[in-house]
Order: C-alpha cells, then sequence, then structure tokens
C-alpha cells in the first residue's frame, strides 16, 4: 500500500491541484497518513490520523500537527513511551539519511480505558525535486488481540502437558509441549537431565544424547559461578521460579546472551519433583536493541555522538558542574569551504574528511570530554573540568582550541588526493545552570560565525569581554618572547639599610620597558612567564646582570661589600643544571659570591624539599647566601626551617604595613624575630614605609629594612646618585 501511495502521490499531481486532490486521496486511505517534509515538519495529515492523533504518539490536538517537527516531538516523550518514540525518530532519520530504505515499526498506545496497537511504515520520495518522508499507521488492534489470545492459549497448552508428564514422571514428553521455538530442558528433583527439547540443543550445540543423564552444570553457562549459582537456585527453591538473563557458552566455547527461566514443579505435597528450565538466545533481539541505540544516539557515519546525545552531556556537565564549581566550554567546529569540496572531489571524499577530522577531534581531548557531530560539516566539542577561575579556565580552553585548530590545518589524504582544510572555531563557556542548553550552543554557533567574518580559520570566543583578555595575554606572550632578543628588560634596584640607615646592599627588581606598553609591572608578566617556561630564560638573564653589577661595585671601594638579591622562582629552582647555571654566572663575573643572595619563597618546599635542600647546600658551599622571602604568609615549612641552609628571613610587608596599630602584626613580627634570633639567622623588613614602622622594629631587634622610607625601586643610574 505504501509503494502505491508513494506512486499516485508521485506521478498523478502535476497540476496546481495537486494539494486539494493530494489530501482527498490520502482522506479516503483507511490507514493513518502523514507527510514530512526534508527537515522532519509536518506538511500533510489526513482524517484518519486526526481521528486517533491525540493519543498518537505526543497526542498533540491535529489542527495543530502541520507545522510541528515530528521528530522534535518524538525527542520529547518521556515515560513507558519514550523507548517506542525514540525507535520511530530513529528509524525516521535512518530513511532520511538513506533515500531508498523503508522502516516499520509496531508500537502500543494505550489508554486508560482500551489498549490499542499500530503498525508505523516509513518510506521516502521525491516530488519536484523536493524530498518527502510519507509514513502510514495502521490500526492492529484486533490482530494483536487475536495473536496475543493465541500465544496465551499455547503457553496455556504447553504448560498443561508439561505438568501432566511430570506428575507421572515419564520420558516421554509429549511432542506438542516440545515444539516451542525456545530450549525445554527438563531435569528431576536432583537437577539430573531427563528430556530436552530440539530448540535446546540447536541454541546450545549439544545433543540430546550428550545431555540426557548429566547434571545440568554440563551447561557452561554463568550458573556455574559458585555464589550466583547457590543464590539462584535458593530463590527457585524459596518462590518456585527464577527468571533472568545471563552469557552462556555454547558446545564450541562461543558466547552468547540467553532469557532463562528456572521453575520448579512439585507433587501434591510441595515437594520438588522436577525443574524446568526455558531458555531464548536473545542474541539478534540484543543486537537490534544496540542498533536502535546506535541509530538514536550517534551519527552513523562519523560514529561520533549526535545532537541528541550531546544535549543530554550538556546537561549533565551543567548539572555537575553547579555541584562541583568548575567551568566547561563548548567548541562549536565548522569545516571551511567544505561545500566546495563536495563539489569537485564529490561526496565520498566530503565523507572520508568528516571521518578523519572526527578521529583528529577525539586525538586532541581527554577520554572525559565528548565529541559530537550535530550534523554537515559541523561538530561540538564539550570540556569538563576545568579551573574554578574565568580567567584561568578560558586560557585553558584557549590552549584545547589552538591544538584543534592546529590538528585540523594538518594535510588530509583522501584516497589519491592531498587535500588541507581548516577550521572555524567558536567557543563559549559556562558554569551551573545559569544558561539553557540551546543558548549555550547558539553562544557557540554565534562565536563560530564570528570566526568565520574574522576571515576564516580563526578562533572566536563568544563573550566579548573574555575575547579581549585571551587576545591581550596573547599578545603579550608573543612580545614576551621578542623582549629577551631586543633588550627590553632592566633590572632596577631598591635599597637596603641597616639600623644606622646605611646602605648595605639592594634588591634586584625586574621591569619590563615595552616601546608600546611603556613600563610593565612584574606583577603583569612574571605568572605567564612561569606558565610558558620563558622564566627560565628570564631567571637567566636577571642572574648574570646581577653579578655583572656586583663586578662593577667590587671595583669601587665605597660599593665592594653591597649585597644584591635577586628572587629565583620554583620552577628556576627546580632546573637539573641549576646549580651549574649560578656557579657559571658567579665564575664569568668573578664575584664574591657571598655578595649574592638568593631569594626563595615558602612555595618553593611544597614537594621534593630533599632536593631544594641538597641545591641550596650545594650553592652555600661555594659561598651563596639565601633569604626565605616573603616568611609566614605561604605553607607551613617550620619543619623544614631548622634543616634549610638559610642567611635570612625577610618579613613580608602586608604583616608591617599596620604594625604601629595592629596588634596582631606586632605580635607576629615578634615571633618572626624571636624565631630567627634563636636560628641565628639576619632577618630584614620589606615594605618600610613610615619612620613609626621603622622604629618599632628597630626596638623589637630588627635592624635590616627595605621600602619606600628609604628609596623606591630605579635604575642603576638613579640608584648610584642615590648611593652618592
Amino acid at each position: 500500500m505504501i509503494q502505491a501511495l508513494k506512486k499516485t502521490y508521485k506521478n498523478h499531481f502535476p497540476s496546481s491541484q495537486l494539494e486539494s486532490y493530494a489530501q482527498e486521496l490520502i482522506n479516503s486511505l483507511t490507514d493513518g497518513v502523514v507527510i514530512l517534509d526534508e527537515l522532519g515538519t509536518v506538511i500533510c495529515v489526513n482524517n484518519v490520523w486526526s481521528c486517533f492523533g491525540n493519543s498518537n504518539n505526543a497526542g498533540i490536538p491535529d489542527n495543530k500537527f502541520v507545522g510541528v517537527n515530528y521528530l522534535a516531538v518524538c525527542d520529547q516523550v518521556r515515560g513507558s513511551d519514550a523507548e517506542y518514540a525514540s525507535a520511530m525518530a530513529a528509524g525516521i532519520r535512518a530513511v532520511m539519511s538513506d533515500k531508498t530504505s523503508e522502516f516499520s515499526l509496531e508500537y502500543p498506545c494505550h489508554s486508560p480505558v482500551e489498549k490499542r496497537w499500530f503498525v508505523c511504515r516509513v518510506a521516502s520520495f521525491c516530488h519536484e525535486n523536493a524530498f518527502r518522508i510519507l509514513m502510514t499507521h495502521e490500526d492492529v488492534t484486533k490482530t494483536k488481540l487475536a495473536e496475543i489470545e493465541l500465544n496465551f492459549q499455547n503457553q496455556e497448552k504447553e504448560k498443561r502437558a508439561l505438568e501432566l508428564i511430570i506428575a507421572n514422571n515419564e520420558l516421554s514428553i509429549a511432542a506438542t509441549a516440545f515444539q516451542s521455538q525456545g530450549g525445554i530442558l527438563v531435569t528431576d528433583a536432583n537437577r539430573v537431565i531427563l528430556r530436552v527439547n530440539r530448540a535446546f540443543t540447536t541454541i546450545t550445540g549439544y545433543s540430546e544424547q550428550e545431555l540426557i543423564g548429566e547434571t545440568s552444570h554440563l551447561l557452561r553457562t554463568d550458573l556455574d559461578d559458585t555464589t550466583f549459582h547457590h543464590e539462584m537456585w535458593q530463590v527457585v527453591n524459596k518462590t518456585g521460579e527464577w527468571a533472568g538473563e545471563i552469557w552462556s557458552h555454547r558446545k564450541n566455547g562461543d558466547m552468547y546472551p540467553e532469557q532463562i527461566t528456572v521453575t520448579a514443579a512439585k507433587d501434591a505435597n510441595g515437594k520438588v519433583t522436577n525443574y524446568i528450565v526455558n531458555l531464548t538466545d536473545i542474541t539478534l533481539s540484543k543486537a537490534a536493541a544496540e542498533e536502535i541505540q546506535q541509530l538514536a544516539f550517534y551519527d552513523p557515519l562519523t560514529k561520533l555522538p549526535n545532537r541528541r546525545l550531546l544535549v543530554d552531556r550538556i546537561k549533565h556537565a551543567l548539572a555537575t558542574s553547579g555541584r562541583a564549581g568548575w567551568v566547561g566550554a563548548l567548541l562549536f567546529i565548522d569545516l571551511d569551504h567544505f561545500k566546495t569540496l563536495n563539489d569537485t572531489l564529490g561526496h565520498d571524499s566530503g565523507d572520508l574528511l568528516l571521518q578523519q577530522v572526527s578521529a583528529r577531534l577525539i586525538d586532541s581531548v581527554r577520554e572525559c570530554d565528548t565529541v559530537a557531530r550535530i550534523g554537515g560539516d559541523e561538530f561540538v566539542v564539550l570540556i569538563e573540568g576545568l579551573s574554578q577561575h574565568a580567567i584561568e579556565s578560558a586560557a585553558e580552553t584557549q590552549v584545547i582550541a589552538d591544538k584543534i585548530h592546529a590538528t585540523l590545518n594538518e594535510p588530509y589524504q583522501l584516497g589519491l588526493d592531498q587535500y588541507y582544510s581548516s577550521p572555524s572555531i567558536g567557543v563559549t563557556l559556562f558554569q551551573d545552570q545559569l544558561l539553557g542548553i540551546e543558548e549555550l550552543l547558539q553562544q557557540a554557533d554565534i562565536a563560530m560565525y564570528q570566526a568565520k567574518k574574522a576571515g576564516r580559520n580563526d578562533i572566536r570566543f563568544f563573550d566579548q569581554q573574555m575575547q579581549d583578555t585571551i587576545n591581550a595575554r596573547a599578545s603579550m606572550e608573543k612580545d614576551l618572547h621578542k623582549a629577551l632578543e631586543r633588550e627590553q628588560f632592566q633590572l632596577y634596584y631598591q635599597v637596603q639599610v641597616n639600623s644606622s640607615r646605611q646602605v648595605v646592599g639592594a634588591e634586584g627588581l625586574i621591569r619590563w620597558v615595552h616601546p608600546k606598553r611603556g613600563l610593565v609591572s612584574p606583577c603583569d608578566f612574571i605568572s605567564l612567564a612561569e606558565e610558558t617556561g620563558l622564566i627560565l630564560p628570564i631567571g637567566e638573564w636577571v642572574l648574570d646582570t646581577a653579578c655583572a653589577q656586583l663586578k662593577a661595585w667590587q671595583q669601587d671601594e665605597t660599593t665592594h661589600q653591597l649585597t644584591i638579591s635577586v628572587n629565583v622562582s620554583t620552577k628556576q629552582c627546580r632546573q637539573s643544571d641549576f646549580v651549574a647555571l649560578v656557579k657559571t654566572s658567579a665564575n664569568k663575573f668573578d664575584i664574591n659570591p657571598a655578595l649574592l643572595k638568593l631569594e626563595l619563597t615558602e612555595s618553593i618546599l611544597l614537594e621534593n624539599v630533599e632536593d631544594i635542600i641538597a641545591t641550596m647546600q650545594e650553592l652555600k658551599e661555594v659561598g651563596i647566601h639565601f633569604s626565605l622571602d616573603d616568611f609566614g604568609t605561604g605553607y607551613s615549612s617550620l619543619q623544614y626551617l631548622k634543616q634549610l641552609p638559610l642567611h635570612q628571613l625577610k618579613i613580608d610587608q602586608s604583616f608591617v604595613r599596620n604594625i604601629a596599630i595592629d596588634h596582631s602584626d606586632q605580635a607576629i613580627v615578634r615571633t618572626i624575630i624571636a624565631m630567627a634570633s634563636s636560628l641565628e639567622l639576619n632577618v630584614i623588613a620589606e615594605g618600610v614605609e613610615t619612620e613609626e614602622q621603622q622604629k618599632f622594629l628597630q626596638k623589637n631587634h630588627c635592624n635590616h629594612y627595605q621600602g619606600y622610607l628609604f628609596g623606591k625601586p630605579s635604575p642603576i643610574d638613579q640608584f648610584e646618585v642615590l648611593l652618592k
């Protein structure tokens, strides 16, 4: 019938009367008819459909069906009908992807007052170059009820026959009871096999002769697991029956899934006389279920999750991010000029490119992330578990996007053709369920189009402020790479004095003199230098510059005893050749190593403490001094303090700032000074800006100071003027 309707609809409506004639035709049919366009939108229904439309599938009023997307309705179905709606949508999509295939599905459509069944048949056709989907819904309730009644009667007959045979303990099983397509095995009360039917031997591969007289243990199934076996038989003997799905082995060793029921047959006194095992090979039904699952949730070409599964995973990610506090990201990826590839090399090459892009995307992200194809040449990557801080999470996403961008720009081999493709990538970040799923996808889509407008082959963040931040960070990183070779760094010096205000040394502080940005504070670029690894060559430059200055001061009687302190980062200190670098610099400029002071922070003690101590000890042996910077603000290091070969503790300016008025700060400072004294360490306070602060420190036996009260950090020429 569906073929005839397709042919009629295709060949007999050449005139402007097509619409009215088509409606009249389908209204004359006894089956419900629905016609969908290429997107799954209802464009026509007949009167029969309207009669049961309110109860069919989603229950949309019949006058509102036209214009509704049938696939979207199926996707929204929840509850007991969800499985059939999902299978229906999957079947329709399969027909859409293969213009010649057909699909059918029997589904229940029950109401509180009656049970009904329908068979839906789906096919495709073209009319005036327009692709259409034709669906017919046949009411098969009468046939279904008759089938159910017949099966019930057959089961009752089979059951009565088996009970009769077992009650008489006959080994000759009636043929009518053993003609079932399901496997049947009968044992005695000791589980010795008495009889099997032909279906049982076909399924298991054992012959009747191999089974009769053996125990049921002969069948190598999951029931051979001791604990499971024991629990199963407990249930059978207690309730009279056990049913479940297990994996079993055929005689040749092949595994297969089966549905099994074990029933205990009892005599009039309630004593077990026999056990009946019914089993069904469900290999095909499981494969069909898996195929439906694949059609419903995965793209058939790339095997990636489709839009439906992606939406479900985004929903889960939104909920999880709200509980855990992390930020997630959506990357919307569109291949540039993909249509041109299809037009020139053909759709087979286009499909091959999509498959290779899919593989590269999967390789570019973690297993916990999701790569989905949502249509055509459009992909979405869902990244979970990013930093809780917006700037950091954006930077992490940029790294991932850059990796994807780079790998998708590498050449592709499409058969004999080498092809170059590029992506336009739009990015949006999310945290908690502040925005809906569709809104997030729309944001990523908009950002992708911004990348297209910028000339394609680019990455854009949806949030402009975030985009500006990412751009600024990328620009600074680019400039930072050039800063060393273009000699844009300078070492500023801040004076250090004793209680008599005599200059005893200086701290060397790096400054970046950028030709356009001007003077850039270390606060704005040191963390970036740490992340990019540029801190290593920058740190080496600082060390050489300080040693060169010490060499110059050693030539002058008035400055030859001055020290220079320089900060050493954790990454520098963990370099395998750090000791050699320091020694090389000191030897190259022939300085007194005791005048060079390396300042470390407490965070350096977080891991591999023994290695750090060994490094410090090796440098101490050649005369290098160490100062522990920002003491008391970082991680607890008291247990290691006595092991570190330190020369000095440095009181952080956060304790000095309110020392004249804050009793807590006063107590902390006194404690640090007392601790340093007991360990025979020198102590210096930084951030000293007022006379009151200096007097308090001096009164409590802190005799070295650094801060604006004595001088701001300045270039070497200005610093030397201060010395004079």
